[in-house]
């Protein structure tokens, strides 16, 4: 048939696009393929089906691909990991009406008379399979867009702490096995089934809800790479149900690529990956550094800073959440240029979680077109902080927080970072010295060989930009 055709070479680009994906210079090339293998899956499944309408399908197309353009092109940079958590969100949602739709059709059927709804009419795949969807395209759901708003700003705590929590959680996931288990056998008929497939619904949408609930905006990186391996397997689930193979291949792949983001990020974050899964890494921290806890900080001005680059013959850039915020990544690449041209070098160095997610700084400093050889990553570029002259920080600061490594209460004591208090001088960018995303204070910013420009990431390079033009 040609749909099974079409599936297959939908397989082969998902796959190529996940490999070129995984570097930047092929990323753009990567999207294309999946993008194209979605279209060509989206056609077989109609196929398949045997209805199709190409009317309906052509008007569909182009409405949903309308939307999304409209987001793609409205979101900022600064915005991108809430994008993601929403379209996680609504991936787990989109599973969990397969597996609905596939019950009604079933209650359908038994209340004509035509099949017993039980386990002897079930394959096993799809026994485990529609509870698991419903669980887990719920949980990806409502978790997801709680992520959402929490890296909004919304700043909710879960109502309660510690073994209670977890308490919690663990009667609710009970909870769903024995309903989903009353599901599965029949229940007690079409209404039954119906009753019992709400309420493992409704639970999963409370677990999502209350697990990324108390997790800390410090963590909430790992978190967004875990909903996203759950709206994977919630989709590889759902193709057990309706018996889709292109649906398990293409939610596998997600959900696999998916873990392995994540353990690279709770690697990136020190967090194990049972942490994230228990829920209730790092809760949000109250009370951060006010500025009134810093002694010794010393500021400088852009004609200040400008006369340490004479004579300077190596520069790092450490780019963070704020140059994405200022948009000051073209900025960025000027003053590279002009550095590069009185003889000094500059380099790039990209932490795995710098802005937020993996690879948001190398996408953001590609739109400015700085080189790809200059964007290094933390363990290549970390040994060369120590023969340093000028380090400059825009807009970092948990990744070069050196309490990290030096204060054993610190909730991000053993996190991996940029070691840029090594260099001979270090010039940070930032508004005010307020904490940064985990909440907590940067002792960077009072090291004698620390000096602090306060102004707006973009406004600062510009004002140094022409001091150094101006010399």
């Amino acid at each position: 048939m040609l749909y099974q055709y079409l599936y297959l070479i939908a397989t082969v680009l998902f796959i190529f696009g996940i490999m070129r994906l995984s570097k930047v210079r092929t990323a753009r090339s990567g999207n294309v393929y999946a993008s194209v293998g979605m279209l060509l899956a989206i056609v077989g499944v109609l196929m398949e089906a045997g209805k199709l309408n190409w009317y309906a399908l052509v008007a569909g197309m182009m409405l949903g691909s309308a939307v999304g353009v409209f987001i793609a092109v409205r979101t900022p940079m600064t915005a991108m990991p809430e994008m993601v958590g929403a379209l996680n969100g609504l991936g787990g949602g989109a599973s969990t009406l397969v597996a609905l739709g596939y019950l009604v059709e079933e209650v359908a059927k038994l209340q004509s008379g035509q099949v017993l709804f039980d386990l002897h009419d079930m394959t096993v795949a799809q026994a485990i399979t529609v509870p698991v969807t419903l669980l887990v395209g719920g949980i990806t759901f409502s978790g997801s867009f709680m992520a959402f708003f929490k890296l909004r700003g919304k700043n909710w705590s879960h109502p309660l702490q510690g073994a209670a929590r977890h308490g919690l959680h663990a009667v609710l996931g009970i909870l769903v096995v024995l309903i989903s288990v009353w599901m599965i056998n029949g229940a007690s008929g079409g209404f039954g089934i119906t009753l019992a497939a709400g309420f493992v619904v409704l639970v999963a949408l409370a677990l999502g809800v209350f697990l990324v609930m108390p997790i800390g905006g410090a963590d909430m990186p790992v978190v967004i790479s875990l909903l996203n391996s759950y709206s994977g397997i919630a989709g590889a689930a759902s193709g057990f149900v309706v018996g889709n193979e292109l649906l398990v291949v293409s939610g596998a792949l997600v959900g696999a690529s998916g873990i392995i983001l994540t353990q690279i990020m709770c690697k990136a974050m020190n967090r194990s990956l049972g942490n994230v899964l228990l829920g209730g890494l790092g809760e949000t921290a109250t009370g951060g550094a006010k500025d009134s806890e810093y002694k010794g900080v010393k500021s400088a001005t852009p004609e200040e800073l400008a006369l340490l680059f004479d004579g300077a013959t190596s520069c790092i850039v450490v780019p963070g959440y704020g140059l994405a915020v200022a948009q000051a990544q073209h900025t960025v690449r000027e003053l590279d240029e002009l550095l590069e041209k009185r003889g000094c070098k500059v380099r790039y160095a990209i932490h795995p979680v710098a802005g937020r997610m993996p690879g948001h700084m190398n996408v953001l400093l590609a739109e400015a077109d700085v080189p790809y050889e200059k964007l290094l990553e933390m363990d290549a570029i970390n040994p060369d902080f120590k023969q340093t002259d000028i380090v400059i920080v825009v807009g970092a600061n948990d990744v070069v927080n050196p309490a990290a490594r030096t204060e054993k209460t610190s909730p991000i004591y053993g996190m991996p970072i940029l070691d840029v208090d090594q260099a001979r001088t270090v010039i940070v960018l930032k508004r005010s010295l307020s904490p940064g995303y985990a909440g907590i204070k940067n002792p960077l910013f009072e090291l004698p060989n620390c000096l602090m420009l306060f102004q707006d990431a973009k406004q600062g390079l510009q004002a140094l930009l022409s001091e150094l033009k101006a010399a």
